[in-house]
């Protein structure tokens, strides 16, 4: 695969007055589902000259998580409310809502084939789901709700594999498990604790965490990225950073360290050759960066007018769409 000649560039932009932390795409279209402060859950065509989002309706309290099922006809949104609610994307109603979780809800992703999602939460519990009923199938419980210094845990991220049978979650000490998503059954367990900062001498707080996961195109890689060592804990002033790992065999294999950089990585994704990532994020501003696993280097990089939240690839993975701070955007890269 020839090396990316320059930085993804970017080529569309939709203004926004909230914050939006969750986005999914209707799969053969432009048409983007998303979510973010302002409650609201809204669906528009990112292929229109002037894209006007439509509202579908609102939860009580910020949507994080989107996910698109049932062949494109739905999509499920989760929020801080603890709320997954169904969207019907034909007419634009409300399916159903369930109380899915006790805490905020940060994450909510399906399976490749639409059928199932799950969903992660503050109350240290990942939850699958039927997409089309809405009933739970099973609840993995593996990650503590105290960290190390005692203070609340947090589970941020969750990832599921490219065939359907696996899904990754991760909490806020980097501790990272992969279950088996048929039985709900731990299968690998790894430890990621450059991406957990604890400070003991001006705060008494701790910060960072998993905040994102991805698995490689053939499954035998998990990612898991975050922020590393932080200076300023009021200023996420710390480096970008990525850890990746044989998750078989719970050993890490590639590190990437933002150097002279600052902010959190929000959002990884693999493309499809496999030896690339891209790696989303920021502090005050944002970043798009695609990372080489096979040279070991950050490939390219792109600055991002504001902290970026949630992205994801178009049917070809030259068309990158991104959301964040009062923007959504449309990245080209160019292989």
């Amino acid at each position: 695969m020839p090396a990316i000649a320059e930085p993804p560039k970017q080529v569309k932009e939709l203004s926004r007055k909230e914050i939006v932390f969750g986005l999914a795409r209707v799969p053969g279209s432009r048409r983007l589902i998303f979510g973010g402060s302002d409650f609201q859950v809204y669906d528009v065509d990112f292929a229109a000259e002037k894209p006007e989002p439509k509202a579908l309706g609102g939860h009580e309290s910020y949507v994080t998580g989107v996910a698109v099922v049932s062949g494109g006809k739905r999509a499920v949104s989760g929020g801080y409310d603890g709320k997954l609610i169904w969207w019907d994307l034909e007419s634009g109603s409300k399916i159903r809502t369930v109380d899915a979780h006790s805490k905020w809800i940060r994450r909510v992703v399906a399976t490749p084939d639409g059928s199932t999602i799950v969903s992660v939460a503050d109350d240290m519990v990942a939850r699958v789901w039927d997409a089309e009923t809405g009933a739970l199938k099973v609840e993995l419980k593996g990650h503590q709700a105290i960290t190390p210094h005692h203070y609340t845990s947090m589970l941020h991220a969750c990832a599921i594999s490219p065939d359907g049978k696996l899904v990754a979650t991760g909490d806020k000490v980097g501790h990272l498990i992969v279950w088996d998503l048929a039985t709900g059954q731990s299968v690998a367990t790894m430890e990621a604790p450059g991406l957990y900062t604890w400070d003991p001498v001006q705060r008494r707080h701790s910060i960072g965490g998993t905040r994102a996961l991805a698995f490689s195109p053939d499954g035998h890689l998990l990612a898991a990225g975050g922020i590393g060592l932080i200076g300023n804990i009021d200023h996420l002033e710390g480096p970008p950073r990525v850890e990746v790992f044989d998750w078989r065999k719970s050993a890490k294999t590639h590190e990437f360290i933002g150097e002279g950089s600052k902010g959190m990585v929000e959002r990884l994704i693999f493309l499809p050759d496999g030896d690339r990532m891209l790696s989303i994020g920021g502090a005050n501003d944002g970043f798009v960066w695609v990372l080489d696993l096979k040279t070991k280097t950050v490939q390219s990089q792109q600055k991002a007018p504001g902290h970026l939240y949630d992205a994801t690839l178009g049917d070809s993975p030259d068309t990158l769409f991104v959301v964040g701070y009062n923007r959504i955007l449309a990245y080209e890269i160019k292989a």
